[in-house]
């Protein structure tokens, strides 16, 4: 594994979305993804974007993308920028989400360990919200973007099936009412910890998040014709294996903090 850090940080999401809108960022946040903006300056001449559709599968590090490449082909192909990502500490998911849709660090945003409060921190969602426009979170139930982003005027779609959230994000992409929708995936991440990372059973799981992707994406394609969008297929943290074959992740380690992140922006036919 290399020893090298990823140089950007999951915390230049919101920065990066709400530049993209057009939407002033009024908090003292990480600076937006210099590579995103310059896709979206070639892409769309000066025009802003007015859909953004974030997938965030668990747990996709960025080894497993040096190792497996093959298995993120749909995902690489599907997008227009792969880049490598850095986390935060602890790496784990409600620290690392936490940090990822408020662009700050955690000793301001305040979640620190595995615990999941809901944030008082402003995030992206109540940047929205300010803006007028209307988001949505699509989660399983009980994992971490299903509650510490809780109490905003924004829709929550949760569901305790892993289908059942799959197929609601295609649904709201066909109502295409909400400027912005936020999905979860933890499939990869359960059977990791179980399994261990390179499982039979683990591979599966997330060939499974990477097929996802590209239906969510040709979706987009197919049914928002008439709007500038910009999707990505983006993970949390890494993992590594530990005695006994199980996975884990939370250090600071290249294996648990490198990801692996896919953007891709879609203009107007």
């Amino acid at each position: 594994m290399s020893d090298f850090y990823s140089s950007i940080c999951i915390s230049s999401v919101k920065a990066t979305v709400l530049e993209l809108f057009g939407i002033e960022n009024k908090e003292d946040n990480a600076a937006a993804n210099p590579l995103v903006t310059a896709l979206a300056q070639k892409k769309l001449k000066g025009e802003k974007i007015d859909r953004a559709v974030m997938y965030n599968p668990d747990a996709v590090a960025l080894w497993l993308y040096k190792k497996y490449t093959d298995m993120f082909t749909k995902a690489a192909v599907s997008s227009d920028l792969a880049v490598p990502m850095l986390s935060v500490m602890p790496s784990v998911t409600p620290v690392c989400f936490a940090s990822m849709y408020t662009g700050v660090m955690p000793d301001v945003h305040g979640i620190k360990k595995y615990e999941k409060p809901v944030l008082t921190t402003h995030t992206l969602f109540d940047a929205f919200v300010e803006a007028g426009k209307k988001a949505a979170i699509v989660s399983t139930s009980g994992d971490s973007i299903s509650k510490i982003f809780l109490e905003r005027e924004i829709d929550y779609f949760i569901y305790d099936e892993l289908e059942d959230v799959n197929k609601k994000a295609l649904e709201l992409i066909d109502e295409d009412k909400y400027d912005l929708i936020v999905i979860y995936n933890g499939n990869y991440d359960g059977t990791m910890h179980k399994h261990g990372p390179e499982a039979e059973e683990s591979l599966n799981a997330l060939k499974h998040n990477v097929d996802y992707y590209d239906v969510l994406v040709e979706k987009i394609k197919n049914q928002w014709k008439n709007h500038n969008v910009l999707y990505g297929f983006c993970p949390d943290h890494g993992c590594h294996e530990i005695d006994g074959g199980c996975g884990s992740h939370g250090l600071d380690m290249t294996e648990d903090m490198n990801i692996i992140h896919f953007y891709g922006i879609k203009t107007k036919e």
